[in-house]
């Protein structure tokens, strides 16, 4: 298992950030994305999950982009994009499978936020 260091994986999900064109990326509203070591039991249920068989690589965390009406953005919260270090680095391969995998996890986590369903998502080869 490749460990990172926090500042080599932080690295690894802002370069991802960057690869995104910037028509996407200006279209980014109220969306914050941090980088957390683990996920917590919460974050296992807000995305669907009930057991902890399988690692959580992100989770989006808001109200997608579809589904905001006027009303939304006063007084709310920023949505969230968490990239989770610790299953990253459990994934078979070294450094650059890790990277290459933050990249696809920051697509498909944004894609979320663009009110894209998992099928959806998978159909473009991010799942």
């Amino acid at each position: 298992m490749y460990k990172m260091t926090d500042d080599e994986f932080e690295s690894a999900v802002q370069d991802a950030i960057d690869s995104i064109p910037d028509e996407f990326l200006d279209e980014l509203e109220n969306v914050a994305i941090v980088v957390a070591d683990e996920p917590e039991e919460e974050d296992f249920e807000c995305a669907g999950l009930y057991s902890e068989g399988g690692d959580l690589l992100g989770l989006y965390d808001g109200t997608s982009l579809a589904e905001r009406d006027s009303g939304y953005g006063f007084g709310d919260y920023p949505d969230t994009i968490m990239i989770f270090k610790g299953p990253h680095e459990r994934l078979q391969g070294g450094r650059d499978e890790i990277i290459e995998e933050v990249r696809r996890t920051v697509v498909h986590e944004i894609a979320h936020y663009f009110g894209m369903d998992e099928d959806q998502v998978d159909e473009m080869g991010y799942a």
